[in-house]
């Protein structure tokens, strides 16, 4: 690793400028260790109380970090409590040098921990290299022992990171900052050592993770493969002198987890979450595990080759092409005791499977089988990914994915029932259930044998990229609760709905990872009517077109209201409707009205083929929607004037336009009402309003 100080006053200055920038940046990826590190501390912990001890080993500025973990250990790091056993390896001089003497320099920490060592002890080496062969050669000897081992080291893959159980790769370009790293994982795991330790005194004391651990929350682990998604936004006015190739202008770039990331953090809404994944050695990866930080404990597998990404070039709204490079992301030399560990800390795991070649690895599958045996599993599957383990509560592949999986199975199924498909997978796969998602049409759940329960989606319109990440993260996250798989889709099928209607995983990276409702929120935002005016314009502006925009209150929907909707329709490409809320219903027409509620007069609207999205507000007049909306169009039913209408001054103030479509003459609300049960004078108010 190079240094990053330079010489001479101004070199200096900016040499521990960099050198700061360096240790912030390593200290960022440090958080991300958070359950590992907890992980540790309660491994070491556990070990310590059942009389085992720690054995630990560096050279140089390695070897004083050691000892200082040594007597933080013997003696105390912060609050009272028994010394600990833990003995450095460097520090016993005479058998050092005598080591060195007689048997070689390499031999110097591997005899002793042939002599101290114990089967079931911990053996810590420290390395920024990771290449010392003294060092190394103490973790061959310690894994025959049977102890458990663990190393810190630099960023660069190395020898003693793969010799052991598990390793804290420390993030720094030079060596002197990859040190002041390890100290500070030194004191985190002592940190951690020690709230386990309260833990088993007082079962009620803070757990050893820190806050994240407090986390009153269910835990859910999500295994699969991550990738690194990136858009490029751009404007294309010209093209390519070279070849009729469109030339894009680049305007931003943005970058977000993806894969298994993006479901980690759409988990993480409603749950602690833990991410077990492959992770590449490059900038890409400390990427990702940078914007997933904070959001979910990583627990992070080697992984052979650069960090898989995905390139959307986009202009106007439409992705122009997408590129994809990196890998391949198949994890390699998998910690096996470390993924059980993971798996069984959680309430549900959620497989997330990119085809990286993750759910193939054998020490991952052997985890997930045993955990599917006593936990609930979610599995996410993928054309190239390994199949389910058996005993699986519920597979959710989309129809293309069922399909192709019946197809490798000689099961001769088609896509005309999805609920029979769903049922012959189940049985082939021998889980508890499957189901098939069919986007617009919603989904179908089956077991290998019995009935079929099918959940219509409310709404389709939007794009669905990522909807299948929404949908199996909301129904892992509702069955946290203890509750069937039959009573959580529902709200899944809800959950991926909205998803869709506001706008798929491009608007969700545009806005940021806005929470999702909790599970069971009866609120939640899948439902037409329930979107915001801001999610509706950034759905309809990502397609692309003019968006037109009508309002009223829609109380009886009749033959007027339609012939309206359908005129106004003809307007644009999309076509939204402003709904007066059912409070706001009441102030214009009275304590009798709405006949229908606000929900039931949204899903009418929204069934309506002309109409694309609803959104219910709760002013007197639809002002501040239009505000929010920004439409190209506003499209007023009735026989007014473009110009007396008080919400013409908003439209064009965005540069839209007004257009009044009339109504249809004898058709009303109020008519309807006034057959069924007298209802009182009409006014001339009442007939324009109604006539919407």
């Amino acid at each position: 690793m190079t240094g990053t100080w330079g010489g001479g006053a101004d070199g200096f200055a900016g040499g521990l400028r960099a050198h700061a920038r360096d240790l912030h940046a390593g200290l960022d990826l440090l958080t991300s260790e958070v359950a590992r590190i907890a992980a540790w501390g309660r491994h070491l912990a556990d070990t310590a109380s059942a009389g085992g001890r720690l054995l630990v080993a560096g050279n140089g500025g390695s070897a004083a970090e050691a000892q200082h973990l040594t007597a933080e250990l013997v003696g105390r790091f912060e609050a009272e409590r028994v010394p600990l056993s833990a003995v450095a390896l460097h520090a016993e001089t005479s058998s050092l040098t005598a080591i060195a003497n007689d048997y070689g320099v390499e031999e110097m920490f591997a005899r002793q921990v042939a002599a101290h060592g114990r089967p079931g002890d911990v053996l810590l080496l420290l390395s920024t290299s990771g290449e010392s062969p003294n060092v190394t050669a103490a973790a061959r000897v310690a894994r025959e022992l049977g102890l458990t081992t663990w190393a810190l080291t630099g960023p660069r893959r190395c020898t003693l990171a793969d010799l052991c159980d598990d390793a804290l790769v420390l993030h720094g370009a030079s060596t002197s900052a990859v040190q002041e790293l390890h100290l500070v994982a030194v004191h985190a795991l002592c940190a951690a050592v020690d709230g386990r330790l309260r833990e088993a005194v007082d079962p009620s004391a803070a757990d050893a993770g820190g806050p994240e651990r407090r986390d009153d929350r269910p835990v859910v682990a999500v295994v699969g493969d991550v990738l690194l998604d990136r858009d490029v936004d751009g404007q294309v006015t010209r093209f390519s002198p070279d070849g009729p190739v469109p030339v894009v202008d680049t305007l931003g770039v943005r970058r977000s987890p993806g894969g298994a990331g993006l479901t980690a953090l759409l988990a993480a809404d409603a749950a602690r979450v833990v991410l077990v994944a492959p992770f590449g050695d490059d900038e890409d990866a400390s990427e990702l595990r940078r914007l997933l930080g904070g959001r979910a404990d990583i627990v992070p597998l080697r992984q052979a080759g650069p960090t898989r990404r995905k390139t959307r070039v986009r202009s106007a709204g439409q992705t122009i092409v997408r590129v994809d490079d990196g890998g391949p992301a198949a994890p390699v030399d998998v910690p096996a005791a470390r993924v059980r560990e993971a798996l069984e800390d959680a309430d549900v795991v959620l497989v997330s499977d990119y085809g990286g070649g993750t759910t193939h690895d054998g020490a991952v599958r052997d985890a997930l089988a045993a955990t599917a045996r006593t936990r609930t599993v979610v599995w996410d599957p993928h054309p190239r990914g390994g199949p389910p383990v058996p005993g699986a509560a519920v597979v959710t592949p989309n129809l293309a994915e069922a399909l192709a999986a019946a197809d490798a199975l000689g099961l001769g199924a088609s896509g005309d029932d999805p609920g029979a498909l769903a049922q012959a997978l189940a049985h082939a796969w021998q889980v508890e259930t499957v189901c098939v998602t069919v986007g617009a049409q919603g989904a179908y759940l089956a077991r290998p044998t019995g009935e079929v329960v099918y959940v219509p989606a409310e709404l389709a319109a939007g794009d669905p990229c990522g909807a299948g990440d929404r949908f199996a993260s909301h129904l892992a996250c509702e069955l946290t609760r203890g509750g069937h798989v039959h009573d959580a889709l529902p709200s899944a099928v809800r959950s991926a709905t909205a998803w869709v209607a506001a706008g798929g995983a491009d608007a969700y990276r545009r806005r940021g990872t806005t929470p999702q409702p909790a599970p069971g929120d009866p609120d939640a935002p899948a439902r037409p009517g329930a979107s915001s005016p801001e999610a509706a314009r950034a759905r309809l502006r990502s397609a692309g077109g003019t968006v037109v925009a009508t309002g009223g209150c829609f109380d009886l929907l009749h033959a007027g209201h339609v012939a309206t909707l359908e005129a106004a329709a003809r307007l644009g490409d999309h076509l939204v409707v402003l709904l007066n809320s059912d409070d706001s219903v009441r102030r214009l027409k009275g304590p009798g009205r709405p006949v229908v509620g606000q929900e039931d007069r949204a899903r009418v609207l929204a069934a309506l083929d002309c109409v694309s999205d609803v959104v219910v507000f709760d002013q007197d007049d639809p002002r501040d929607a239009l505000d929010a909306l920004r439409p190209d169009v506003w499209a007023k039913g009735g026989d007014y004037r473009a110009d007396d209408l008080p919400e013409a001054e908003v439209v064009r103030r965005h540069g839209g336009r007004v257009v009044v479509v009339p109504f249809v003459e004898g058709r009303s609300t109020t008519d309807l009402l006034r057959r069924a049960a007298p209802v009182g004078p009409t006014t001339s108010s009442d007939q324009k309003e109604d006539s919407r």
